[in-house]
């Protein structure tokens, strides 16, 4: 029997307007829909392709819980644990979209799962999608970078003291629990920021400053913060 191919799918930062065409053509494609997520309900990235492809709904859906953490016995666990659930499916024949928010190769939860899969021999497929830096720079109304602006994209959950003194724009992405932090260390630049939260999703918030940004703020949000001579993107 020939072995199931596992894809990794960008659904795009947040409006299903933004998925592409080869993202759907997968997931009416495939068996089996496979999500980094506990509850298909609350995870972002199905919410968004049900709206794209309805016919999602009537597919085997594997869950698989992806723990927030970074301790590294936890998350290989977990990870090993995952990619061995998708390969079941696989050696039966069946393909998996493997589901994730944004783009599979900027930060995304699926790929640790992709790469493992492929290390253990299996065929696979990325499907890229449009990044949540990019969907916010359109949905504000502006270039991320132009002329000879240099573009720097960062996890905002490690240390930014360094970071935050590249030249051109920096891109801070996954900043999580750690959002206070990093208001204090824009608020210490003497940066002007305003930001989306929740970009191309129901529920989407404007701030205008750093002061109206909210600590407890959702997990989909993005900040721009400038001075004259550079622009530094936030993006949680």
């Amino acid at each position: 029997m020939k072995r199931g191919k596992i894809y990794g799918v960008s659904t795009g930062p947040g409006d299903p307007e933004l998925m592409t065409l080869k993202a759907v053509r997968v997931i009416r494609s495939a068996q089996v829909i496979a999500l980094p997520h506990e509850r298909k309900e609350a995870c972002a990235a199905y919410q968004i392709a049900v709206q794209a492809e309805p016919e999602i709904e009537e597919k085997e859906c594997l869950l698989i819980p992806m723990p927030m953490t970074k301790d590294p016995e936890i998350l290989e666990a977990s990870h090993q644990a995952g990619a061995g659930q998708i390969q079941a499916y696989l050696a039966q024949g069946k393909d998996v979209a493997l589901l994730t928010l944004g783009d599979v190769s900027v930060y995304s939860t699926c790929w640790y799962l992709y790469q493992r899969l492929r290390r253990m021999g299996e065929e696979g497929e990325l499907i890229s999608g449009v990044p949540s830096f990019c969907a916010a720079a359109a949905r504000l109304d502006r270039a991320l970078v132009s002329g000879s602006q240099q573009l720097h994209i960062l996890p905002a959950s490690y240390s930014l003291e360094e970071s935050l003194r590249l030249p051109g724009v920096k891109v801070l992405m996954k900043a999580g629990r750690q959002l206070g932090a990093v208001k204090e260390q824009l608020r210490k630049q003497g940066l002007q920021v305003c930001g989306v939260e929740r970009c191309g999703m129901e529920g989407e918030r404007i701030y205008q400053s750093l002061e109206d940004i909210r600590e407890d703020g959702g997990y989909y949000s993005l900040f721009i913060a400038e001075d004259l001579e550079a622009d530094i993107w936030y993006i949680s």
